[in-house]
Parts: structure tokens; sequence; C-alpha cells
């Protein structure tokens, strides 16, 4: 069996991990200091990337034929344009572009990566489980001998909805707690060092 998918997975791990923190110090940089105002200009540097990892790099890998079986072709064996693959393949990508933005936005609304990034990475897995299922249900279906399988699955997009609110009630306890202490601090009296008075 092979264990290439694995390697795979993990660069996409490392890398939507990533993700998040670099954009924000990316717009906070663009913006001198002020990542709501360096969002959208970040957002085409994101653009630009996008470009090159999804554009050139397929572009030069299926031209030299290093993409295994593939060809720079998009047409069926009939020499119809694959226009539904297409369709669904850019739809895809809008989404992908599209959740690039909603994060951009979020960051220059305010929002810290501390709490975007993990929220939108507990709750996209559960919007992705539910579609897969209902689009491509699983062949075994659900029968009495999978139940065990099945309830594992579900416990584990629990697990994730539970950790997305947690990461919410998280960031409300810290906030309070950071604006008590502040309160406290501004209204505790100053401390007037001994010898600092007026002779």
């Amino acid at each position: 069996m092979k264990r290439e998918w694995w390697m795979f997975v993990i660069g996409a791990v490392v890398s939507w991990g990533v993700y998040v923190p670099v954009l924000h110090e990316g717009q906070a940089t663009m913006g001198d200091g002020k990542p709501g105002d360096g969002a959208v200009r970040a957002f085409l540097c994101v653009g630009v990337a996008y470009f090159i990892t999804a554009v050139v790099i397929p572009l030069i890998a299926l031209w030299f034929g290093l993409a295994g079986n593939e060809t720079l072709d998009f047409t069926d064996t009939n020499g119809s344009l694959k226009s539904r693959a297409l369709t669904f393949a850019t739809l895809g990508g809008v989404a992908g572009a599209a959740g690039a933005l909603c994060i951009i936005f979020s960051i220059k609304a305010g929002g810290m990566p501390l709490y975007v990034a993990p929220l939108v990475f507990a709750g996209a897995p559960i919007v992705n489980a539910i579609v897969s299922i209902l689009w491509h249900p699983p062949k075994e279906g659900f029968h009495a001998e999978t139940m065990p399988g099945w309830m594992m699955f579900g416990a584990g997009i629990l697990l994730a909805a539970i950790g997305a609110g947690l990461v919410l009630y998280s960031k409300g306890s810290i906030e309070q707690t950071a604006k008590k202490l502040a309160q406290q601090q501004k209204a505790a009296p100053a401390i007037t060092p001994p010898g600092s008075g007026n002779a």
C-alpha cells in the first residue's frame, strides 16, 4: 500500500498551519503595524503566489510530462471539451480563494490569528465531511457492521465542533480577564518610590 499521500497530507497541514500567522505578519508589515490597513494589498500578494503555485507549476509539469499519465488536454475520448470537469474544478478554486479572502477580511476586521485559524480549520472539516457524505455517499453503506467506524467518525466531527466552541470560549475568557486586569491596574493608586518626594 502506497504511503506517499501521507507526505502530501503533512505538507498541507504544515502549509495551512502557518498560513494565517504568516499572512497576518505580511498584513501588519504592509499596513505599518496595522493589519487592517494592509489586508487587501497582502491578498494581492496571495494572488501572485496562487498564480505561481496553481498555474505556472502545473503548466510546467503537464508540458514536460512530469504529471504521470496526465497531459495538457481538456477533451474526452470523443474530442469534446470536458465542460463539467472544468466547471467544478474552477468552482473548487473559487471556493478556496473565497476562503482565503474571508480570512483576509476577518483579520482586517480585527480578528487575531490565534483565534481565526483554529475556528476556520475546526469548522472546515465539519462542512467537508457533511458535503462529502451527501455528495459522495460511501459505497460501504450504513450497515450494522460498519457502525463502530461511523460512530468514531461522528465522534471526531463532534470533537472538532467542541474544539471550535472552546476556542471561542477561551477568547472571551482571555479578553474579559485582560480587561479586568487593565481596570485594576488603572484603579490602583500610584506608589511613590522612597526619597522621590519634594525636599
